[in-house]
């Protein structure tokens, strides 16, 4: 077991709800093995949870990583601050992707084995990828930037690539303060900046040209009424 496993919080206290014992259990077993190796009956076992509760909660192992990531997200979500308000968007969503990185420090070593296994299992890189866009919609909208239309798939996408990076960093970044993390998500987010207003424009021309057709066609009805 790593050093970051063994700091992982107990997973079979009876205090605990069993959803929650389920879901901490499942982190904790995350952070021993790959995704692919970890057995339903040892969830059920080292929760302290019977079978039929357990499939009463998740339908998969899957189902367990995406209700941690849930219970990420609304931790992020909780920890808003108000005085970011004023602030420049960049500066809004740097806050809030650096409080994402510190709910996500207790389970780094389960990070860290999860990416490994997306590596080697595409399947699993894109269920993991619509978690992560899912989740990066909400990062996007605590940070006041508009999620909806085509503009808002491609930035949450985007988001959802840049942080995947950004965690590569922090994975490796053993500074409390971390200073290189915050180094990496600023560049990233300064490159993800130009990047996303190119895209904007880009994805504008089919509704400007939506706009610019019944002016045409306006025009054209207007000659022939002249004629």
């Amino acid at each position: 077991m790593t050093e970051e496993a063994a700091q992982a919080p107990e997973t079979g206290s009876p205090d605990k709800a069993p959803r929650d014992r389920i879901i901490a259990t499942f982190m904790a077993l995350l952070a021993e093995r790959p995704f692919q190796n970890i057995e339903r009956t040892e969830i059920a076992k080292r929760s302290g949870v019977p079978l039929a509760i357990l499939r009463a909660e998740f339908s998969s192992p899957f189902a367990i990583l995406a209700a941690h990531t849930k219970e990420i997200d609304r931790v992020v979500l909780d920890g808003a601050v108000d005085d970011m308000a004023d602030e420049p968007a960049r500066e809004r969503l740097f806050d809030v992707l650096m409080r994402r990185i510190e709910a996500l420090e207790p389970h780094k070593a389960a990070i860290r084995s999860i990416m490994r296994s997306a590596v080697r299992d595409p399947a699993l890189a894109v269920a993991l990828n619509g978690l992560a866009v899912r989740s990066q919609q909400w990062m996007l909208a605590a940070a006041d930037i508009p999620t909806s239309g085509p503009q808002g798939v491609v930035r949450a996408q985007g988001l959802a690539l840049l942080f995947a990076s950004v965690l590569r960093t922090w994975l490796n970044d053993d500074d409390p303060g971390h200073a290189r993390t915050m180094a990496s998500l600023d560049r990233a987010l300064g490159r993800g900046q130009r990047c996303t207003a190119f895209l904007d424009n880009i994805l504008s021309i089919p509704e400007r040209l939506c706009r610019a057709r019944p002016r045409a066609r306006r025009k054209a009805d207007d000659e022939t009424v002249a004629a």
